[in-house]
């Protein structure tokens, strides 16, 4: 059972409208029974009816516009001694009618009939609603103490004029043929149903004395009523006090306990038995629902039209004397004051004297429509009509209180119930929000405002940038219901609302109650961290919105704006991140701003995401000046400033951080001229950044090689010839002057290696000490010289003429058809017979070996015979030469053991070549044969 607590859940439900003083007309009686019934030509116009115990009937009427407190916040106020309440209209009265000299036991009101059905002396009295003629006995048994209007569930019963629809040819046509054909009237059986009713008919349920009767009024002409009895059905369980007609179910209360009763069978079972010691049954109708409570002591169950309970039950604070509902609530009233329970949650809502203690039993009743706004209070002789605030009035008066999760439950327990639009709680959410924040909670402000989906981001706006400014036109002129200031920037806020907690405190002092929160006075913000708090949940909230679907210029006010707030906390990553990734920032309102705080690289991030590649450049190579003077410090490099070895590195990674972020745009633009401007600074501090901004592919068009060229500083000649390289290899690059710039260029670098080589000045190929090739440049001038065909191999010759460079010369004159030069070099100066002898292969001729031979034997310049070349070379290619040629050649001081050796095999190879071709020959005879 959920037990009521009126602190977690307390709300302004209903509001004192007006009231009646009985004792003005009427000292000699007291209230009996109460009835509430709204006009059904005027929604705004209703009636009470006030039975006493002298048996007289009062008409009572008021306006329900006539609220005293429509903007819920001047609340009528109560005299809790004497339960009078000021400043309430008073209750009209209209007419008074005599019913007999009995109590008025119970009223009920056929709105749609017109007429007041009234129980008194054990007899049912009809009479008009306006009270105009007397009231007139119906013709029924008597000792009637119990009745009850059959109420239909669904849309057919809306409201109080459920048994309208049961008049001739309806819902009430079906629901009498199910009770049965025979009917009686006054006693007597009638068989033709058509003559037992007309239009404009209800049905009761009626106990008198043991006896269970249905029965049916009827209207005839001039006004005049008379009662049908539609079914008889047997009770013996108990003496029925309260009874519930709902559908075709009978719910009754004795003393025993709680039984359902069929309308259309008669069969009846027990619901639950009652304690021996507990107070007499009570049942009420909840007609939202519809649904009955059934009442144990202090406690209700509610149960469906099958006597099943559904949902938890109601516990209520004390017991009480009367019970009734008005909308999602259950109204009791007990000691002179009147309680709201949720049905649903059972949390007791809202607590409202009316009188003073010991003032004896109270009644209470409402309207019997599922819409009804009036609830009506009354002691001996008093009433108090109490009016149903509109939802909206009671959100706002749950916001006035600072009670924000009390308003929240309540939107969202009237968005289920279908009594509010969906959106209203996004509103609720986002008028949550700026409460709080001017409350400076500004975490959960935040919290709220992501809850809203209506909300929009411009409305924060105004709380990081002063008015007027680019996006004041943006910001949503909703006030929402006016219930906190205007947007003001987050400084005054946090400065009002430090005021705020000040004046507060002081009012406490004073003994004069506040509402600011309590957690202010026992922990005094500092107004730093709470502007700091205010900064962070404002970035968060902005954060959040980058992902919802904006208009441009929205999400350029988000990012933009973002970014002043990461400013302002220094938050340099998040700052970066925002600007170097896809964004809406508009650079010229946070140029000057990131200038003057020294925040260069995230403007340079900036600039480059909005193509603006000039500006970012420019400002990396400004970046990359400063970290080289020692002008600039980056935090997030120098991170141990006590590390002097650490703080060189870092200058250097700063610079080399520059340097790679240019490139990269660079490597991206076609501004040439832009590249070429930029290109020196960014080799001084890496030639590989550099080459790789002039090989890049990521660029739509290419650069003009020739303008490269000569753009390129000479002293970077690993640019050069990267550059070049790529051009030709991968880039299939067909200039013969750009071949041959290249070989010369590889020709000077490969001159200069040697040299520096054989000065032993250090292993180094250039002067900026590390290459940015993986193989040396002789190598590469090697590899180059032979595969390419479009370079001139004269001018390169002449370049390295006077040089060592021999195997190149070789090459470069192999090109040029210098035979002799070729195999001289080869032989004589790198003395590699291997490639002499492949070199005579290739030129194919028998003088080739001649004359390679008679470079070993004489080689001339003062050079000793290379013997072991000349036997080597008879070896494997002696049967290519002419043995007296070979003979004359042999020079008098080769020993004469190597001669000989040399001739046989010689001769020997000539030998076996000649038999070789003997045998081709007398084979190509033998298959030429027929």
């Amino acid at each position: 059972m959920a037990k009521g607590e009126v602190s977690s859940m307390s709300r302004t439900v209903i509001e004192p409208l007006s009231q009646f003083d009985l004792s003005s007309h009427s000292r000699a009686t007291t209230i009996r029974s109460l009835a509430v019934a709204t006009s059904p030509s005027d929604p705004q116009h209703a009636f009470l009816y006030v039975g006493t115990y002298s048996g007289t009937l009062f008409s009572l009427s008021t306006n329900l516009n006539n609220s005293a407190s429509s903007n819920g916040s001047d609340h009528p106020k109560h005299n809790g001694g004497t339960g009078e309440s000021t400043f309430l209209h008073k209750l009209s009265f209209q007419r008074s009618v005599s019913v007999g000299d009995s109590p008025v036991e119970s009223i009920f009101v056929l709105v749609e009939l017109g007429k007041v059905l009234v129980l008194s002396e054990g007899s049912l009295f009809l009479v008009d609603s306006e009270l105009t003629n007397h009231a007139a006995r119906l013709s029924f048994p008597k000792g009637v103490s119990v009745v009850a209007r059959r109420v239909r569930s669904g849309a057919e019963s809306e409201g109080s004029g459920e048994q309208a629809s049961s008049s001739s040819g309806g819902g009430g046509q079906r629901f009498l043929k199910r009770l049965g054909s025979g009917v009686r009237v006054n006693g007597l059986r009638v068989n033709k149903e058509g003559e037992a009713h007309g239009e404009g008919n209800s049905v009761f349920a009626v106990v008198a004395g043991k006896r269970l009767l249905l029965v049916e009024l009827v209207l005839g002409g001039g006004g005049t009523g008379s009662l049908v009895i539609l079914k008889e059905i047997q009770f013996v369980d108990g003496v029925i006090s309260t009874m519930v007609w709902l559908d075709d179910s009978i719910i009754v209360g004795t003393a025993n306990g709680y039984s359902l009763i069929s309308s259309v069978t008669g069969q009846s079972g027990v619901i639950f038995s009652l304690p021996d010691v507990s107070r007499p049954p009570r049942l009420k109708l909840l007609r939202k629902e519809w649904r009955v409570l059934l009442l144990v002591d202090n406690v209700g169950i509610i149960v469906d039209p099958h006597g099943q309970p559904v949902g938890g039950s109601l516990v209520f604070r004390h017991g009480l004397d009367s019970v009734e509902e008005i909308s999602s609530y259950v109204v009791i009233v007990s000691d002179g004051k009147i309680e709201l329970y949720h049905k649903r949650s059972g949390s007791c809502v809202q607590v409202l004297p009316f009188g003073g203690e010991g003032i004896g039993p109270c009644i209470v009743a409402s309207e019997e429509d599922r819409g009804g706004k009036l609830v009506a209070v009354a002691t001996a002789t008093k009433v108090v009509c109490y009016q149903k605030l509109r939802s909206e009035e009671q959100i706002k008066d749950l916001l006035r209180k600072k009670n924000y999760k009390g308003a929240v439950s309540l939107v969202e327990e009237l968005e289920a119930e279908g009594e509010m639009p969906k959106d209203l709680l996004s509103f609720v959410h986002a008028q949550v929000g700026f409460l709080l924040l001017f409350d400076l909670h500004f975490e959960e402000a935040v919290d709220h405002f992501l809850l809203s989906e209506t909300m929009q981001p411009s409305e924060v706006f105004p709380f990081i940038m002063q008015d007027p400014n680019r996006w004041s036109l943006l910001v949503p002129r909703n006030r929402y219901w006016g219930l906190h200031p205007p947007p003001a920037p987050l400084e005054v806020v946090v400065d009002d609302g430090l005021m705020t907690i000040q004046r507060a405190s002081f009012l406490r002092k004073a003994g004069v109650e506040t509402i600011v929160d309590n957690d202010l006075f026992l922990n005094p913000p500092n107004r730093a961290d709470l502007l700091e708090s205010a900064i962070k949940n404002i970035s968060r909230y902005l954060e959040a919105c980058r992902e919802k679907d904006l208009t441009q210029s929205v999400r350029e006010g988000v990012d933009t704006l973002l970014m002043y707030l990461y400013r302002a906390l220094n938050r340099v990553e998040d700052m970066e991140r925002l600007a170097s990734s896809t964004n809406w920032c508009v650079v010229e309102e946070l140029e000057q701003m990131l200038e003057e705080s020294g925040h260069l690289r995230t403007l340079a991030f900036l600039c480059a995401s909005k193509g603006m590649s000039s500006k970012a450049v420019s400002i990396w190579r400004i970046l990359a000046r400063n970290y080289s003077s020692g002008l600039w410090i980056d935090t997030a490099l120098n991170n141990n400033n006590n590390n002097i070895r650490d703080s060189r590195e870092n200058l250097v990674s700063g610079k080399e951080i520059a340097a790679a972020e240019a490139a990269k745009i660079l490597e991206e633009s076609s501004d040439q001229d832009l590249i070429l401007q930029h290109l020196g600074w960014i080799a001084d501090i890496s030639q590989v950044l550099a080459v790789k901004v002039l090989t890049s592919d990521r660029r739509v068009v290419q650069l003009n090689p020739d303008e490269v060229v000569t753009a390129i500083d000479p002293q970077k000649v690993e640019i050069l010839q990267r550059f070049l390289q790529w051009l030709i290899e991968e880039q299939d690059c067909n200039d013969t002057q750009l071949h041959t710039l290249y070989a010369l260029s590889l020709a000077k670098s490969a001159i200069e290696a040697f040299e520096s080589e054989n000065l032993d000045s250090g292993n180094t190929e250039s002067t900026s000490g590390i290459s940015i090739f993986q193989t040396s440049v002789r190598k590469r001038l090697q590899v180059f010289l032979q595969s390419s065909d479009l370079y001139d191999p004269e001018e390169v010759l002449d370049l390295i003429e006077g040089s060592e460079l021999w195997l190149e010369k070789a090459i470069l004159y192999r090109r040029l058809g210098q035979e002799t030069l070729v195999l001289q070099i080869l032989a004589l100066k790198l003395e590699d017979s291997e490639a002499a002898e492949e070199y005579c292969a290739e030129i194919g001729r028998p003088d080739a070996y001649m004359q390679l031979l008679e470079m070993y034997l004489d080689p001339q310049d003062g050079k000793e015979p290379m013997f072991n070349a000349a036997v080597r070379l008879l070896h494997n290619h002696g049967e290519s030469l002419d043995p007296l040629q070979v003979l004359e050649k042999l020079s008098p001081d080769m020993p004469l053991q190597l001669a000989s050796e040399t001739l046989l095999r010689m001769f020997r190879a000539r030998v076996h070549h000649h038999h070789q071709g003997q045998v081709l020959h007398n084979s190509f005879l033998t298959d030429g044969l027929p």
